[in-house]
Formats: structure tokens, C-alpha cells, sequence
């Protein structure tokens, strides 16, 4: 086969919208198309998704996508042999086995309605808030699945009443969606892969299975949970109703994780991911490591069910993107993502304001759900340049926070500039990546594809079905060639005084929650 005639698709399902991207054999992109779908806010703090909203945007996307590079002349009913999946991860459900409809929304990574979940169980476990930390890596958190299947258990009656009788499933995006891909109610496949898995709070990072000392604790019945398979092997093949049918689903990741592989990461090498929120992921390679200094110990990828696991020290950041949205939709001071650039140029400062956009709670190296969103030092002068150019300053900053951490945690002693490999839509914003640069006082480096994510998963369905090798996946030679590097400006004085003044800004956001009446 030759890279013109084999084409390899990517389902990039988001927390804001649904993406669909056609490679070709060389790694190519020739065909995409994405669909935005609805954020539900019921109440304050609370973010959920309509599942059927989701399924329904990924088959357009497929569909469009399909007519895109098929007017383009390339043969892809033809040449398509294997479709990848990434997903936001964390997000769960419950559906019914029978009828294929959930029970209630999909509950979203950054939604904060079990904070008191997380306080019970942090009272009632021996270990408090890492009571699972050295089996799962994780710890007890609104963010990750597993106290959100509580709260569907303890708060939707549908849900408990299917468990009892039998008729429940559990998963997270990736498992809603390849059931539904491979058949739904007429046989569709319950699985999720080793990535997504690891973010439930359920999972082994030893053995890579669901841990049974942490079903029994929390009281979650195993045959709900969907098989643990690697993120490179064919699971199954796309049923009947969807554009395409017949091709092998041979690929599935959780967005960092798949993003991790489009940027070619091996052990010790790190990239930050600029979406919704931000997530900065360190491969440490076979070995587990864990923090010390507030970051998760996580999957990286398993490419195969008899490949080796890496790992990777991971810092998640809420709010990154979305408070630029915040800006559009909730603000009205720009009314595009894209226009935040020039608005932040009108000034060269922030006037000396700082933004923490702890909306619900700040992640890691944190870990404060109490914490609420702060704006400090503003004058009778501020204006909405300079709550722009914060709003920018707050994601480089904490990215460093996460970054600073890894450092710590590393075992590793180089000599070597550290470079920070960056990806995602934000990334497009010069001035966002410079302030990177200079905020870090070291490199960052953006790729010409900066949808690495997609291009991930596209890699792993690709490697399991032999188009291509790990040998041009991990080519990072070759994709640093046209990449933009940025490099830092500012002097190490001024680094340091700014980072002590966010530090200060972000003490103000402790102990918030209670505020809202």
C-alpha cells in the first residue's frame, strides 16, 4: 500500500466540541470537520453533556468529513483502514444495556457536585484524601469518575434501579461511544482503554485492571465497568447506521494520552495541551514515580496488549480556554476566542492585576475545591486590556505552577534546557506562547500540527494495524524541523517578582465556596 492510497481517521471527541480528522499515509491531514455541542450549567459549579448531543455530533463530523476529502479527490471509502478515538476524559454516565438510553447527563471532568462525596469519604477512609493514591495514583477528587458514578448511584434513582436489575452500564466517553460505534443494544462492545481507565479512580496501575479492594470500599459492582483493553489493538468494527461501516476501531486514548503520542513523547520528555483546561504530562517511562508536590500519577500509553506501559507524573489545570470563553460568553469583552490576542496587545502589562480562574476549585499542584475565582490589584486604570492580558498570564502561570512541580518530583539530572512541547488550540496565540516562554524562563516549542491530539489517536489505530511504525511516530527530529520555538525575554528579576505576586493572588481564593448564597 502506498501513503496515497491508505488513510487512517481520528475521532477527537472534546469537551466543547466533536472533531472528526482523516490522515493519509503520511501522516497527513486531508479531511476534518468539527461540531460544537451544548454545556449545561443546572447550577453553580455543576457542568454536564447530553450524550445523545454527542453521539450525534461525532456522526456528523464523520460524515462531513468524508464528503470533505472525498470532493478533494481522495478515495476514502475506499482507502480508509482504521478509525482512532480520543476523548475528554473523566466525564461519566450510566445507560441502559437494554435500551441504549442514559439515565441521566453525562457528568463533566471539571463538574464540583461531590465535593461533599470527596469530604465523607475522606472522614470514613483511614488514608483520607490519598486513601487509593498507591493503588490507583489518584487522589480522591470531584474530578475523576468514580465519585461521580457515586453521586448518579446516591442521587438518580434510575441509575441504582438498573444496577439492581442488571440493565446498567458504567463508562466514561470513550465506552459510551465505541459501544455505540460497534452496535449499541445490538451487541455493541463495553469497553475502555488502559488511559481512561486510569482516570476513574477504579483502576490498578499495577495490573492495568479494575482493583477490587476499591469496588468493595466503595461499593461499585464490577459488572457495570467496561473491559480494560491497550491503546493500540483492534477492538472492533463500526456497525451498520453510522457513515462508515466495516472499519476497525484499532485505536482508543484519553486526550492527554493521545496527545502525548502526536507529540512524540518518550521518557522525559514533557508536553502541555492548551484546551479547556490545561494538562502538562511527563512520560517517566516503565516506572512509576510518585509526587510528592501535588501531581497525579497516571498512564502515559500502552501501544499494544503486549507492549510495555509508560507512565507519567501529569498536572491537570481547570480552567485554561474556558475562561477565554468566560471572556466571550459571559463577559461579552471579545466575541471570538481569537480576538483576545489583540485586545491583550492594546496594553504591555497587566496593569498589575492578576487572575485566578478558579471557577470550581483549582486541580493540581493545588488541589482546592473551595477555592472560587479572584481578580486582585485592580485600579481605578484597569481596563479590559488588561484583564485580557491576565486572563492569558493566568494560564502560562499555571502551567508553571504544574511544571515547577515536575521538577521537583523528577529524577532526573540534566544540564539540558528543559523544553516544553505545546499543542492545542490556544497555542495559535503568539503572545500566549511568549508569556509561556518568559513565565518558564525556558523554551517552548509548537509544532506545525498543532491538533496533536487527534493525530494521536490517528498514530495508535495506524501502529495496530501496521501503516505505520513506532519508528515514524516517534520521529521527533523530523516534526521539530518547521516547529516555532519561543524563547524567554524577560529577566529572571521580574520572573521571580510576578511569580510571587500570582502566588499571593492565589492564597486569596482559599475557603470562597461558601460565598454564593
Amino acid at each position: 500500500m502506498s501513503c496515497e492510497d491508505v488513510f487512517i481517521g481520528a475521532i477527537d471527541q472534546g469537551t466543547t466540541s466533536s472533531r472528526f480528522i482523516i490522515y493519509d499515509g503520511s501522516s497527513k491531514a486531508i479531511g476534518i470537520h468539527h461540531v460544537e455541542f451544548t454545556q449545561f450549567y443546572p447550577q453553580p459549579g455543576w457542568v454536564e453533556h447530553d450524550p445523545m448531543e454527542i453521539l450525534e455530533s461525532v456522526k456528523v463530523c464523520v460524515a462531513k468529513a468524508v464528503d470533505k476529502a472525498t470532493a478533494d479527490g481522495f478515495n476514502v471509502d475506499k482507502g480508509l483502514k482504521a478509525i482512532g478515538l480520543t476523548n475528554q476524559r473523566e466525564t461519566a454516565l450510566v445507560w441502559s444495556k437494554s435500551t441504549g438510553l442514559p439515565f441521566y447527563n453525562a457528568i463533566v471532568w471539571m463538574d464540583g457536585r461531590t465535593s461533599s462525596i470527596c469530604r465523607r469519604l475522606e472522614n470514613e477512609l483511614s488514608g483520607g484524601r490519598t486513601h487509593f493514591v498507591e493503588k490507583c495514583g489518584l487522589p480522591i477528587s470531584t474530578y475523576f469518575s468514580a465519585v461521580k458514578l457515586l453521586w448518579l448511584i446516591e442521587n438518580v434513582s434510575a441509575v441504582k434501579e438498573a444496577i439492581e436489575k442488571k440493565d446498567a452500564l458504567f463508562g466514561t466517553i470513550d465506552t459510551w461511544l465505541i459501544w455505540n460505534l460497534t452496535g449499541g443494544v445490538k451487541g455493541g462492545l463495553h469497553v475502555t482503554d488502559v488511559s481512561n481507565a486510569s482516570r476513574t479512580m477504579f483502576m490498578n496501575l499495577r495490573t492495568l485492571q479494575w482493583d477490587e479492594t476499591i469496588l468493595e470500599t466503595l461499593k461499585i459492582p464490577a459488572e457495570i465497568l467496561p473491559k480494560i483493553v491497550s491503546n493500540c489493538e483492534v477492538i472492533g468494527d463500526i456497525a451498520a447506521g453510522w457513515p462508515i461501516t466495516g472499519i476497525p476501531i484499532a485505536g482508543c486514548l484519553g486526550d492527554q494520552h493521545a496527545a502525548m503520542l502526536g507529540q512524540s513523547c518518550r521518557k522525559g520528555e514533557a508536553k502541555s495541551t492548551y484546551g479547556t483546561g490545561a494538562f502538562i504530562l511527563l512520560n517517566t517511562g516503565e516506572g512509576i514515580v510518585k509526587s510528592k508536590h501535588g501531581l497525579l500519577t497516571t498512564l502515559a500509553y500502552k501501544l499494544g496488549p503486549n507492549a510495555p506501559t509508560n507512565y507519567a507524573l501529569e498536572g491537570s489545570v481547570a480552567i485554561a480556554g474556558a475562561a477565554v470563553q468566560w471572556l466571550r460568553d459571559g463577559l461579552g469583552l471579545i466575541s471570538s476566542a481569537s480576538e483576545i490576542e489583540e485586545l491583550a496587545l492594546q496594553v504591555d502589562s497587566t496593569g498589575g492585576i492578576y487572575f485566578v480562574p478558579a471557577f470550581s476549585g483549582l486541580f493540581a499542584p493545588w488541589w482546592r475545591d473551595d477555592a472560587r475565582g479572584v481578580i486582585v490589584g485592580m485600579t481605578r486604570i484597569t481596563n479590559k486590556a488588561h484583564i485580557a492580558r491576565a486572563v492569558l498570564e493566568s494560564m502560562c502561570f499555571q502551567v508553571k505552577d504544574v511544571l515547577d512541580s515536575m521538577h521537583k518530583d523528577s529524577t532526573q539530572d540534566s544540564k539540558e534546557e528543559s523544553l516544553l512541547r505545546v499543542d492545542g488550540g490556544a497555542t495559535v496565540n503568539n503572545l500566549l506562547m511568549q508569556t509561556q516562554a518568559d513565565l518558564l524562563g525556558s523554551s517552548v516549542v509548537r509544532p506545525v500540527d498543532i491538533e496533536t491530539t487527534a493525530l494521536g489517536a490517528a498514530y495508535a489505530a495506524g501502529l495496530a494495524i501496521g501503516v505505520w511504525k513506532e519508528d515514524h511516530i516517534f520521529n521527533s527530529q523530523e516534526k521539530m524541523k518547521n516547529a516555532k520555538v519561543f524563547r524567554p525575554i524577560m529577566s529572571e528579576e521580574v520572573r521571580k517578582k510576578k511569580f510571587e505576586s500570582w502566588c499571593k493572588a492565589v492564597s486569596k481564593t482559599f475557603d470562597l465556596a461558601d460565598l454564593a448564597l
